[in-house]
């Protein structure tokens, strides 16, 4: 049981009225009054409260959430009593979250039910849990609170951005990824195969016109293609130290996740097979590419407990391991990151060795922030001096760009935001250039 301020108030009102009683007479009398009246109250309060186990609550939310994404918790409360209750509820939420202010004030019927919901967005992957829902019950007078352990500890997975999939899956159904900034790209190659034989229609390529069909119906028949199908898409993670940098909270190695999530869904939604392989210091997670049903899940498992280690990432192991995993040209996108010039003269060996076998595309990161300060005005002789710095780093990242290309290796620099929708495009401008091939 808890006395409320509005009790503490009352008390000192009566306090003070008896006090002053010392040299006004008769408000010592009131203050004996007030005094009694506010025991009472009191009192009767607390038989209230006490007299019906009269309130539960259960916490109600996903049993896994999404990384980088906000993730609803919903709080049911039911009142027993038979008079209206105001309740407070407190949630213990995961203390990774350093959230203080999940209280939330409610007023309950007779009888009745009510809820409250809140959203969390996690920002690294991981087991959370949740502890019991703290309720105190007051009643119309408000003199005490009467306290309620509720609900149940919990435990929450936090998952690579599935959330991010079911939205690109509605846009595409809705037609809209457009508005996301993903490219439709018309394939100009040759890497097509037969799917059907179907009437001209305006528009199509005289070159297309299948004469033998068109002899025998009488009209005009041309011959369908589409895309090629079935062409492998590997993500290949880079978890070195140099993904452990942060950008709104997530280190890039999440970012790259949730990216790789993404192309691998797209990849699948276009028949080809989505891979994955992790690696740092040496080979780790390898995902067989796929693109049979349960092939998104078994990546969500593998992608979900992927930790950035300390060392220095060995390029040189990760060419072994896609020589004896991968007996067929595929695209490979690398998510690392190069620091400078030097980093990268390091693994260009590797590189170019691994885009002899494959179709190598790097994906590296851009700090907008660095691009923020750059633009930002300069006050002194310091503010020069760190603005040429940030400029000669943002002249390597475009060089680095450079060098990859001269070495006939795709190249991505784009920023986490942009991240997903970049690679999208990357992937739709690889396959519809020369295929994967």
């Amino acid at each position: 049981m808890y006395l409320t301020k509005r009790f503490f108030l009352l008390l000192a009102a009566a306090t003070l009225l008896t006090g002053l009683g010392y040299a006004f007479a008769p408000l010592f009398a009131w203050g004996k009054v007030l005094s009694a009246l506010l025991l009472a109250a009191t009192v009767v309060d607390v038989g209230l409260l006490y007299t019906w186990r009269g309130l539960s609550a259960e916490r109600r939310c996903d049993e896994r959430f999404s990384n980088g994404d906000p993730n609803r918790v919903e709080i049911s409360l039911e009142s027993r009593y038979p008079f209206g209750v105001g309740v407070t509820v407190v949630d213990e939420a995961p203390a990774v979250f350093q959230r203080r202010d999940i209280a939330y004030k409610v007023r309950i019927p007779a009888g009745a039910s009510r809820s409250v919901a809140y959203t969390l967005t996690p920002t690294r992957r991981g087991v959370y849990d949740f502890g019991r829902l703290r309720c105190f019950a007051r009643t119309a007078v408000g003199l005490a609170e009467r306290r309620y352990t509720l609900g149940r500890p919990q435990e929450v997975k936090v998952y690579p951005s599935y959330l991010m999939l079911n939205r690109y899956e509605l846009l595409a159904m809705s037609h809209q990824l457009t508005e996301m900034g993903i490219k439709r790209i018309r394939r100009v190659g040759h890497h097509t195969e037969f799917e059907q034989i179907k009437d001209y229609v305006q528009g199509d390529e005289f070159r297309a016109i299948n004469w033998k069909a068109s002899a025998r119906r009488h009209q005009l028949m041309v011959n369908a293609y589409r895309d090629e199908r079935s062409q492998q898409v590997i993500s290949v993670i880079d978890k070195g130290r140099v993904m452990q940098q942060s950008f709104h909270g997530m280190t890039l190695l999440d970012h790259s996740i949730n990216a790789a999530l993404v192309i691998s869904y797209v990849a699948m939604r276009r028949e080809d097979k989505a891979g994955l392989i992790t690696f740092a210091d040496r080979p780790d997670s390898f995902v067989a590419p796929s693109s049979r049903s349960g092939q998104m899940q078994r990546l969500l498992e593998a992608l979900y407990a992927q930790r950035t280690t300390f060392g220095e990432t060995d390029f040189s192991s990760l060419c072994v391991s896609v020589r004896k995993q991968l007996d067929r040209r595929s695209l490979l996108i690398l998510y690392t990151n190069f620091p400078g010039m030097g980093a990268l003269r390091r693994q260009l060996p590797y590189l170019r060795l691994l885009s002899r076998r494959h179709r190598l595309l790097v994906v590296y990161f851009e700090d907008s922030e660095t691009d923020d300060y750059i633009r930002s005005p300069k006050t002194s002789t310091e503010d020069y001096y760190q603005h040429v710095i940030a400029e000669k780093f943002v002249r390597e990242q475009r060089l680095i760009a450079s060098t990859l290309r001269q070495n006939g290796i795709l190249s991505l620099l784009t920023t986490p935001e942009r991240l997903s929708v970049d690679v999208i495009n990357k992937y739709l401008s690889c396959v519809a250039d020369r295929g994967i091939g």
